[in-house]
């Protein structure tokens, strides 16, 4: 008599749900960007929400098929391709290892403004064949969507969202200019320091000086790489008097990768919604031949190693060096590796093609992380709160580090001196100093406490967006601003100008009075 009914509220309940529910377009950017965009948009789907993801023909980690979302395939070549890209970082990592001059070091910073503006050069055509596709576009309008979510590091989300006229949510570190923040926020730089000058908040007046130049440098490179790409294409869908980073100012909510356990303090935005370790979960149990291997290990606990998704391997010498480091240790290591196996390889080390990060971030056993110093991974050792030994290799992963080195949790290896001896004294540093893992469970008390999670908060604010078609009254205006009156040099160049002319206007008015009276004075002596 009660299943019926059991069964007709549990279906009522699930209409409801899907009632409820909300249509986002997902807009991602691939490679490791990826990751936690799809754990995101797994957990909108959980919540009844429809999800649909654009995706290149040549995605590397996007899938087409899944249970999670529904896929819209463009024929394009803005994807990343695992081949050139893959040679591009074998070529970074080589030069970086073999320590090489200034000059071959300019050459490859060159290569790497070149492979940027090559992806972001594809990222435009793509999108503007999607603009010229009235099929897909006029399906796309049809859908009704309630908002696209996209990760700003490439424009294409962003331009289509406006040309669909949607609400606009960033999943977002990095814009096409540089760290987000910047495209949004005050910055100054007496005080904030920019990505890759290894700055903390507290300046001296050199590193201000570096500071200033590192921004400047910055500027030039956006100015003749990414304007160039993106602003005739604003200027040709937009019209004349549109600035491409006007529309990514305009963005609703910025759904921010990190929070104040990773940054230094700065100043923030009403929009800003700060999401550090949003990916992070607690552990599940690890597959039986893994735990009896962690086990293993008694009361010296493991060390987990993996560089990552895009360094699958590093030069011989250097894999000889670390495995024979590892082998003079007493605790476990379990190392995820593809290359060929060392030689100097402990009976310690254990070997894998893949591991699970996050169970054995959280496992108690666990003691250090060694790692690339990728977002995702260095967020995942805070939650855990494992200390880490840093071997950065690329892109910003020399700066994540060097904040956790700041925090005193991590010590860092320079890759292109790396030898047996000096990682073997790094592994032991983190391993016998209290302070770094005192550190790190300090930090990560501070990344957890906090009035709801992470993904709760970063769900929320994407339901505000699509309950309320926006979030306009949190976002500044002064994105429509130019220099001259963001800066208030107009009004201070007027008020200049009308002091200047009072004062102008009395010394000649006193002249004048000056002279009457002289004159009138000099009559009357006559």
């Amino acid at each position: 008599m009660y299943r019926p009914t059991l069964l007709a509220l549990a279906v009522l309940l699930c209409c409801s749900l899907l009632a409820n529910g909300g249509k986002v377009l997902v807009f991602p950017l691939d490679g490791s960007h990826w990751v936690n965009m799809k754990i995101l948009s797994e957990e909108l789907h959980s919540r009844g929400h429809e999800v649909t993801v654009m995706r290149p023909s040549n995605s590397w980690y996007i899938k087409a098929e899944s249970n999670h979302y529904k896929s819209i395939t463009i024929n394009s070549p803005s994807g990343f391709d695992p081949e050139s890209f893959g040679s591009f970082i074998t070529r970074m990592v080589k030069n970086r290892l073999e320590g090489a001059s200034i000059w071959t070091r300019m050459s490859l910073e060159y290569e790497m403004v070149t492979q940027f503006y090559e992806m972001h050069k594809h990222a435009v055509e793509t999108i503007a064949e999607v603009f010229e596709n009235k099929k897909l576009m006029q399906s796309l309008n049809d859908a009704k969507y309630d908002l696209v979510l996209t990760d700003p590091a490439i424009g294409g989300g962003v331009l289509l969202a406006h040309r669909l006229g949607l609400p606009l949510v960033f999943n977002v570190r990095w814009t096409v200019q540089g760290e987000a923040h910047l495209a949004i926020a005050p910055s100054p730089l007496s005080y904030v320091p920019i990505p890759g000058t290894e700055l903390t908040d507290k300046m001296t007046f050199s590193q201000r000086v570096k500071n200033f130049l590192h921004y400047f440098f910055t500027c030039i490179l956006v100015k003749y790489i990414i304007d160039p790409i993106y602003q005739p294409f604003v200027e040709r869908y937009f019209g004349p008097d549109v600035h491409y980073m006007e529309l990514f100012q305009a963005a609703d909510i910025w759904l921010m990768k990190n929070d104040f356990t990773f940054e230094f303090p700065r100043p923030t935005m009403p929009n800003v919604v700060y999401l550090s370790g949003f990916h992070c979960k607690p552990s599940k149990p690890l597959p039986k031949e893994l735990e009896d291997f962690v086990q293993s290990s008694g009361e010296h606990g493991i060390i987990v190693m993996t560089l990552g998704t895009m360094v699958a391997k590093l030069p011989e010498d250097v894999t000889e060096d670390i495995a024979a480091a590892f082998a003079q240790l007493p605790q476990k290591v379990i190392w995820k590796h593809k290359g060929k196996r060392p030689s100097s390889l402990g009976n310690n080390t254990l070997i894998l093609d893949w591991l699970p990060q996050n169970d054995l971030l959280g496992h108690p056993k666990t003691r250090v992380f060694v790692a690339h110093g990728g977002t995702n991974g260095v967020q995942e050792a805070v939650y855990h709160g494992v200390p880490l030994v840093g071997l950065p290799l690329i892109f910003d992963q020399h700066d994540n580090f060097f904040r956790m080195k700041a925090r005193g949790v991590a010590k860092v290896v320079d890759i292109s001196t790396l030898n047996k001896d000096n990682f073997l004294q790094a592994l032991k540093e983190v391993l016998y100093e209290p302070s770094y893992r005192e550190k790190m469970k300090a930090l990560s008390n501070l990344q957890r406490d906090q009035p709801m999670k992470p993904m709760d908060r970063a769900v929320f604010w994407i339901e505000f967006v699509m309950r309320h078609k926006g979030a306009p009254h949190l976002r500044t205006e002064s994105y429509k601003m130019s220099k001259i009156q963001y800066h208030s040099i107009d009004v201070v160049a007027f008020l200049l100008a009308a002091i200047l002319l009072v004062v102008t206007v009395f010394i000649v008015t006193v002249k004048f009075l000056w002279r009457r009276v002289f004159s009138r004075s000099k009559v009357k002596k006559e």
